[in-house]
């Protein structure tokens, strides 16, 4: 792992307990609401395997950990985590080739 990728590092969230002890409890709650076991009309399964792709897409090595965890036990198998990794990739070549046209589009080469 990276060297900011340690154990330790949730030692670091008393930083947010002793100044912003509010958002990091409106933080928890929505969290907790949205990954939420039942009640909700995505069963958690899926809703992991979407965190993980939009976690492996924000290449947050944080939220790849838990929700990859999270996935499995939830329910997901490796072919499911291999299919939201190749989701994941899709959407990052995608967003490539679009801002591609993009950058063709604000040249303004193609009016020569």
């Amino acid at each position: 792992m990276s060297e900011y990728f340690e154990s330790t590092d949730r030692s670091y969230t008393k930083v947010y307990k002793e100044h912003t002890p509010d958002i990091l409890a409106a933080f928890a709650a929505f969290d907790d609401a949205v990954f939420a076991a039942d009640g909700r009309a995505i069963p958690l399964k899926y809703r992991e395997l979407i965190a993980l792709a939009v976690s492996i897409t924000t290449q947050c090595v944080y939220c790849i950990d838990g929700h990859s965890k999270n996935a499995v036990k939830a329910g997901a198998d490796e072919a499911e985590l291999a299919e939201a990794a190749w989701v994941a990739t899709a959407i990052r070549a995608g967003g490539g080739y679009t801002h591609g046209r993009l950058a063709f589009k604000l040249s303004g080469a193609h009016e020569h």
